[in-house]
């Protein structure tokens, strides 16, 4: 049976994924579903890096601005979500292109992940979220140490998002959650191809710093202001992400706005290494080098050789 071709590009923030699948979308009619878990959220522009219209260059973007800050949104909704989009973009004789460099999103479309089945309790993880920010991430990976002591070794105490979920699995099912890396098995639905793109570790860093300072420039602090406005609660999980949280506490004076900028540049370096450590572990990713390319039109040509040697283009 002949399978569908999917391509997929990722890699860490601000290594230059929008730019490339802008230009390789172009030559192949493709359209692009993101994969990004800021940018699902309306009125978070600046914050979350969105493309303008202008830089889309008339490719259509799917998985932007599709809800509200403080709805709920999980991975299963964006896996489901993104094979209806991919779907339906197939159906119309083009190529889907997903970009992004949200870990779980990927690893949805990539993998055989069932969410079927999944239970979601949204008031535990608020309480838990509340326990966290009053007493610490420790006090609440404590909690998961009594209750399945394998997943807290496995688990760091920061990674609060996996502590909760790994907490609220046990408190609705009974059952321990599973190791995910040792029980993934390759989505047999698509051709994939994976196009991983990073850049030395200096440039990058510069480039996140360069994109911090452009986002304050463009008016972030106005944005996070218009959305208190809104009258969106501080402890919503959007205003979690890197450069919200931080604003919030500049403007409630915890930070002076130096310091604010100065842990938002430091969180999102950060951020950027743990990503690529995530990448690095998937298989059959063809790596790009962006600081090893003095041309963007070379390396666009070059990747393009790279998927027809894969694909059967439409």
């Amino acid at each position: 049976m002949i399978k569908n071709q999917l391509l997929i590009i990722l890699g860490p923030t601000a290594v230059g994924k929008t730019n490339t699948a802008i230009e390789l979308a172009k030559r192949l009619n493709g359209e692009i579903i993101s994969a990004d878990s800021m940018q699902i959220y309306k009125h978070m522009t600046i914050g979350t890096a969105k493309p303008s219209k202008e830089e889309m260059q008339g490719i259509p973007h799917h998985i932007m601005d599709i809800i509200e800050p403080d709805e709920q949104y999980s991975v299963a909704s964006f896996q489901k979500d993104a094979k209806e989009k991919i779907d339906d973009i197939f159906h119309r004789r083009k190529n889907p292109i997903i970009v992004g460099g949200t870990g779980l999103y990927v690893n949805s479309i990539i993998y055989n992940m069932d969410f079927t089945s999944t239970i979601s309790n949204w008031s535990l993880r608020k309480q838990l979220e509340e326990e966290a920010q009053k007493y610490g991430n420790e006090y609440v990976h404590n909690k998961l140490l009594d209750l399945d002591p394998e997943a807290a070794e496995r688990i760091h105490k920061n990674n609060l998002k996996r502590v909760i979920r790994a907490i609220e699995v046990v408190h609705e099912s009974g059952e321990k959650i599973g190791d995910f890396s040792k029980q993934l098995k390759l989505n047999d639905e698509y051709d994939i191809i994976l196009i991983g793109l990073t850049r030395d570790r200096d440039e990058l860093y510069e480039r996140i710093n360069r994109r911090v300072n452009l986002m304050i420039e463009d008016g972030l602090i106005a944005e996070v202001k218009y959305l208190l406005s809104l009258g969106y609660k501080e402890d919503i999980i959007a205003f979690k992400g890197l450069g919200y949280k931080e604003i919030i506490n500049y403007l409630n004076s915890k930070y002076s706005l130096e310091e604010a900028i100065e842990i938002i540049k430091r969180d999102t370096r950060r951020y950027a290494k743990r990503q690529l450590t995530w990448f690095r572990r998937l298989e059959n990713i063809k790596w790009y080098n962006l600081s090893e390319w003095s041309s963007n039109e070379k390396l666009i040509d070059n990747i393009m050789e790279y998927i027809e040697g894969h694909f059967n283009l439409l």
